[in-house]
């Protein structure tokens, strides 16, 4: 009887450290994250590249998507122009008005939303559907497309 009285009292004590053990998605996201950085992007929290008022119909949690970018060095010349190009539907719009889609648009995987583009990097907007295999099929294509924004 004293033993089960102590085995509930440290279970007790421990329960609440259960709290911070990782659940499943974030194992996954953790995963995606780091095959990310070894194949060298960087990751962060960034509004979907929208208009403002349509960002302003949207809630905090459709607009804020994690952006998956690539680096790019400073432009010696003109500075590059901040544009992107979004999903809808099957179809891809740009912002501002109509540029021409990059090639890699066609090949990137159905959980990308969005490209953009600025002078500081270049990446994709996700929800991090898929496995670390897309994520390095989204790095391959980035590189891709750094390299003719930024000639050799």
């Amino acid at each position: 009887m004293g033993y089960a009285i102590i085995a509930l009292v440290l279970l007790l004590a421990l329960a609440p450290l259960w709290h911070f053990m990782p659940t499943k998605r974030q194992k996954h996201q953790a995963r995606l994250r780091e095959a990310a950085a070894l194949a060298g992007l960087f990751v962060e929290f960034r509004d979907l590249p929208l208009g403002p008022e349509r960002l302003a119909r949207l809630a905090a949690t459709e607009r804020q998507v994690l952006y998956y970018g690539l680096r790019l060095p400073a432009s010696r010349k003109a500075a590059r122009e901040r544009c992107a190009w979004y999903r809808e539907q099957g179809t891809w719009s740009s912002r501002p008005g109509r540029l021409e889609l990059p090639e890699i648009a066609r090949a990137l995987p159905e959980a990308v939303l969005a490209l953009g583009l600025s002078e500081e990097s270049c990446g994709v907007f996700w929800h991090e559907r898929g496995d670390e295999a897309v994520v390095q099929e989204i790095a391959d294509l980035l590189k891709q497309w750094r390299g003719k924004i930024v000639p050799s």
